[in-house]
């Protein structure tokens, strides 16, 4: 199963590359570490979901069911950028009078937010008792609906 969707600038859902994606490690036969990494220009809500559907379409591609979150994870990653100053004189003299004009670009300061998320979860073929759990196709089906991604069929 393959998805893909491009948003302008911001980290597609995707395997992690070079602006960011969804990866993930296996530690059991139904345990597995999930990781999504944004770009500056996602939203940490987005990738948050982003990480809960990579949860879901491993379950489901793992021949489970179900998926319970054992533990959460989520950061921002804050950084800036100034760009250089640069400065620009020009003059002209007119009989003793000198006339200078400086123009001064650069020197603004740009913010990023770069998110993060990381699930790990245990997957189920039935519905455990007692465990707060997940319907990965319900979840597969709702996040893929709601930022219109599309996917080749199971």
């Amino acid at each position: 199963m393959t998805l893909a969707t491009l948003q302008g600038c911001a980290t597609a859902y995707q395997s992690r590359g070079h602006s960011g994606g969804y990866s993930e490690t296996q530690l059991d036969e139904n345990i597995f570490k999930v990781s999504f990494s944004g770009n500056g220009y996602i939203s940490a809500n987005k990738v948050a979901d982003y990480t809960l559907l990579r949860s879901a379409e491993l379950t489901l591609q793992n021949g489970f069911k179900y998926f319970a979150i054992v533990d959460a994870n989520s950061h921002i990653e804050n950084s800036t950028y100034t760009s250089p100053t640069t400065y620009h004189t020009t003059g002209n003299v007119i009989g003793t009078t000198y006339n200078a004009k400086t123009t001064t670009r650069g020197g603004q300061t740009y913010h990023f937010s770069k998110p993060s998320s990381s699930n790990m979860i245990v997957c189920y073929k039935e519905k455990p008792e007692n465990i707060f759990t997940y319907s990965a196709e319900f979840v597969f089906k709702n996040i893929t609906e709601k930022y219109n991604i599309k996917h080749d069929s199971r």
